[in-house]
């Protein structure tokens, strides 16, 4: 399966689009946009995950380092658009309990 990342980086204000799966097969090409950016300082990340079809715990091992990165260089970092499967699944893991999670698409790429 393909993904395909939208990435909008103006002024520290990184917003991001990512459309289809994210697994072990789209999960490298994700990490590989996204973590130089996250390791800009007092970043702001945004990553709408609203046509996010499936993700396995490779996209959730993704989003933990990405998390971790943009925390460690004073920046925010928030995931939005969220179906209820996907909610479900940080829900379960407990990651909702860390990660600024909305799952109304508030927030995010337009």
């Amino acid at each position: 399966m393909n993904i395909m990342i939208d990435v909008k980086d103006i002024d520290s204000k990184a917003t991001v689009k990512v459309k289809g799966e994210i697994d072990a097969y789209t999960a490298p090409k994700l990490r590989e946009t996204l973590f130089p950016l996250s390791e800009q300082q007092n970043v702001h990340m945004v990553v709408d995950l609203s046509e996010v079809s499936y993700m396995d715990s490779t996209g959730l091992g993704v989003f933990v380092g990405l998390f971790k990165s943009v925390r460690s260089h004073d920046g925010e970092f928030r995931l939005v658009g969220l179906s209820e499967r996907l909610r479900r699944l940080f829900d379960i893991t407990g990651l909702a309990d860390i990660i600024d999670i909305n799952s109304n698409a508030e927030g995010g790429v337009k």
